[in-house]
């Protein structure tokens, strides 16, 4: 079944995160698992190592408790360091101690560069999932969102996801792990100093829990106003030259200095709650070790204890906060990574408002000639001599609004029949773009339907649909790139079909000028062409293609005359044996269309030729009156 909307009101989506219930930081977490199962091995490999590590950390201040103890000769020291001599025995400590911090230096470097390994490869698998999510949303939804929030959750917020994994999870558990090691040490040792520790480390956890569940919901105000703040740079940059035309640099300057204090305020909220965790774990591991010389200097005078295992306690102390302390830091990049988690999978639930069936083909790689195989099958079951004509457009009834009701298409009726030239004209905001947009299926209508050649377009893959028909807006977007790539768009065209689509539409004499023709380098957005020469290459662009229907939106309004002159007699050759929809305001332009649409706040209120609306004395003749009295 199509996701497309059924007619009726279209689905809407809250933009507004902080209305949206929040997700368990388990739940959140489960998100990541099926990124990390794809490494599953190197996961493993790298869990394994805790033992060891864990093993080797909590050995340590055991060893060197022991120590005291031989030189002190008391009863608590074991039997295999009783040797000969006492520096035999110090001998035998000082190499196990060497062998445990070379254990903990080689393994814990080689589970780190594992671990990263595994977040980078996580964080470029989800980045990429989201850049193929995002490129999949309809038009609609860029409509309401800002490009720097994008960027901001492309980039950054995808940026801290790896750490989840490499610094933060793995890390927390290993934490955990050694912190169990130690307190199993600890009560093999000597279980009142290690029940009086984990008394005093139960509060603690549950203030370092509280700190970071604030940390939280500042860091996710911190990443909101980060977006609000890129979105306001990329506005800038982008809008450069209105900015510096309308003398907007100063307004401008306030407006980003405000937005750079409300950033720096959350900043300074996230800050606050990560220096109490790390204040609260050095307070509290200094009242640990005041508390095991407290209570075992008293089991020391009583000789239940001896100085050896008091030794070994007070390292254990510093030991037993120190995953803690550890632990805290990679809570608060766990929490930033929820945040990022909680940010970007806003944009991967946002549903594919637009996609194709799941009965037409194409949905992995179609074959070109879909339409062609439909309409032939048509020809055969109707005559096995005749051929339909290729080109027809039909709207059945079509209604469109962008938001709630506020239509901006009004139960529109008409057909295209193959090889018409039809002009769309009327005032501003008639809806002349939308019925292009819709024609495209860059929008869903509300109601109603629209065909080509008798079929619904819904039916038709996507890919299809857009190569049957190609559209020439007023502004050509180029991309930084070489000129044949401006061309081809990733298609696998040849050379020579690029050479033959530019000598076909005129605009070959204009690329071979360019410094390396048809390999010149181009900047992003095409800045070093002009308008005129960024149109030209629109042209080639659809030319090659070979489009059924073609749609020129302004097409020709960059060009000067002698150019539009060598462009108008290449559109003469390529709208043969064509349906074209041509967008115009300067009326002159479509006296010899075949048919006129003229159009009113979305309705179509006029149709004909140029000399019978003339003669009609409506909208139509009004508008060309006034253009004639303003040449």
């Amino acid at each position: 079944m199509s996701n497309t909307i059924s007619p009726g009101k279209p689905p809407r989506k809250s933009n507004n995160t902080a209305d949206r219930p929040r997700e368990t930081d388990w739940r959140l977490f489960l998100r990541l698992v099926p990124y990390a199962k794809k490494h599953k091995r190197l996961l493993a490999i790298a869990m394994l190592m805790l033992v060891p590590i864990a093993i080797a950390n909590a050995t340590q201040p055991l060893l060197i408790g022991q120590a005291i103890s031989l030189i002190r000769k008391e009863p608590s020291t074991y039997g295999f360091f009783q040797r000969d001599t006492v520096m035999e025995g110090l001998y035998v400590v000082e190499l196990i101690l060497l062998v445990t911090v070379l254990i903990k230096l080689l393994m814990s470097g080689f589970q780190g560069y594992l671990i990263q390994q595994v977040g980078q490869k996580i964080t470029a698998a989800i980045r990429q999932d989201l850049f193929n999510h995002v490129t999949s949303l309809a038009v609609r939804f860029f409509d309401r969102t800002p490009v720097g929030k994008l960027i901001t959750r492309l980039t950054s917020d995808v940026e801290v996801l790896g750490d989840v994994f490499a610094t933060g999870a793995i890390g927390i558990i290993a934490d955990l792990f050694s912190m169990l090691v130690i307190a199993g040490f600890m009560f093999y040792i000597q279980w009142q100093l290690a029940t009086l520790l984990i008394v005093m480390l139960l509060p603690i956890a549950g203030l370092i829990i509280y700190f970071q569940q604030q940390y939280r919901k500042a860091n996710y105000k911190a990443r909101e106003e980060l977006s609000v703040l890129n979105s306001q740079l990329q506005e800038n940059i982008t809008g450069i030259r209105v900015v510096h035309l309308f003398r907007r640099e100063k307004f401008n300057s306030k407006l980003f200095y405000q937005s750079n204090t409300d950033y720096v305020e959350e900043v300074d909220k996230t800050i606050f709650f990560d220096s109490s965790v790390s204040a609260t774990l050095e307070w509290i591991a200094l009242i640990a070790v005041a508390g095991v010389l407290w209570f075992g200097g008293s089991l020391l005078l009583k000789e239940q204890l001896t100085f050896g295992i008091l030794s070994t306690f007070i390292f254990y102390a510093q030991r037993l906060f120190e995953p803690l302390q550890q632990f805290a830091e990679k809570f608060t990049v766990i929490q930033a990574g929820f945040t990022a988690i909680e940010r970007v999978g806003d944009i991967l639930d946002e549903p594919i408002e637009i996609r194709d069936k799941a009965n037409s083909r194409a949905l992995s790689g179609f074959e070109f000639g879909y339409i062609d195989e439909i309409i032939e099958n048509l020809d055969a079951e109707e005559s096995n001599d005749s051929k339909i004509p290729r080109g027809e457009i039909r709207f059945e009834d079509v209604w469109f609004a962008y938001k709630d009701d506020d239509y901006v298409i009004k139960n529109l009726n008409f057909t295209i029949y193959p090889g018409e030239k039809i002009a769309l004209v009327g005032p501003t905001g008639a809806g002349k773009s939308s019925i292009i947009r819709l024609l495209c299926r860059l929008y869903e209508p509300t109601k109603g339907r629209i065909l080509i050649d008798g079929i619904d377009i819904r039916d038709v893959p996507q890919a299809e649909l857009r190569r049957y028909l190609a559209v020439i807006l007023q502004d050509g977007f180029i991309f930084a790139g070489d000129v044949k790539g401006n061309i081809t768009l990733g298609d696998g065209y040849t050379f020579e079909e690029v050479q033959a689509a530019a000598e076909k539409t005129n605009v070959s004499e204009f690329i071979e000028q360019l410094p390396q023709g048809y390999h010149t380098q181009l900047r992003e957005r095409g800045t070093n062409l002009s308008s005129g020469q960024k149109q030209l290459l629109a042209f080639a662009r659809a030319a090659i293609r070979n489009p059924q229907v073609l749609v020129l939106d302004e097409a020709t309004a960059n060009l000067d005359v002698g150019t539009e002159a060598l462009i108008q007699a290449a559109l003469n050759e390529l709208l043969i044996g064509r349906t074209a929809i041509i967008i115009a305001h300067r009326l002159s332009t479509i006296r010899n269309v075949d048919k006129i649409f003229v159009l009113k706040r979305g309705e179509l209120v006029e149709q004909g030729s140029h000399e019978q609306l003339v003669r009609q004395d409506g909208l139509y003749a009004t508008l060309h009156n006034l253009q004639m009295l303003g040449s």
